[in-house]
């Protein structure tokens, strides 16, 4: 019998992903983003998701200079094979939800040779003010984004 903390209140939930992803971003981890036990840094996969998502951005045109439109609020993360440095992989990016101030989008990240899955990983980000520091409703242009990939994904 497992052992269960008693205020435990909810089992950890895997993240939500989509069969047909609505963007791929392909890039190499570096080696550098080994740990000591010779796989991908859990802090490297969230990067590479980082990744993914500003290449989601300049593909709609949403970066104000350098910045994001938006903060990342919470991730729930599943390492479901260890992944190396030097290797080319692709991250799936899908839009799941759409809120007043904030969205949720699901990654994949996958080893483009032979496609091993590495990584889930499902986010909450919220629209930002960076002059106020707080969060702010959608944006028309993300919003339109956001709901540009929701309909071509048939949701």
């Amino acid at each position: 019998m497992r052992a269960r903390h008693p205020l435990l209140l909810e089992p950890m939930e895997a993240p939500r992903t989509v069969a047909r992803p609505q963007h791929r971003h392909i890039l190499r981890t570096r080696w550098s983003d080994e740990d000591r036990q010779g796989v991908l840094n859990n802090a490297a996969s969230l990067t590479l998701c980082e990744e993914a998502r500003l290449s989601w951005c300049l593909h709609h045109g949403l970066l104000e200079g350098a910045d994001f439109p938006f903060v990342l609020a919470q991730a729930n993360t599943r390492w479901i094979a260890p992944g190396a440095g030097g290797v080319e992989v692709v991250v799936e990016l899908s839009t799941l939800e759409i809120g007043a101030t904030s969205f949720t989008q699901c990654y994949r990240i996958r080893e483009c040779d032979g496609g091993r899955v590495l990584v889930e990983c499902e986010a909450r980000l919220v629209a930002w003010d960076a002059r106020t520091r707080g969060k702010a409703p959608l944006s028309a242009r993300l919003r339109a984004a956001l709901e540009a990939d929701l309909a071509a994904s048939g949701s």
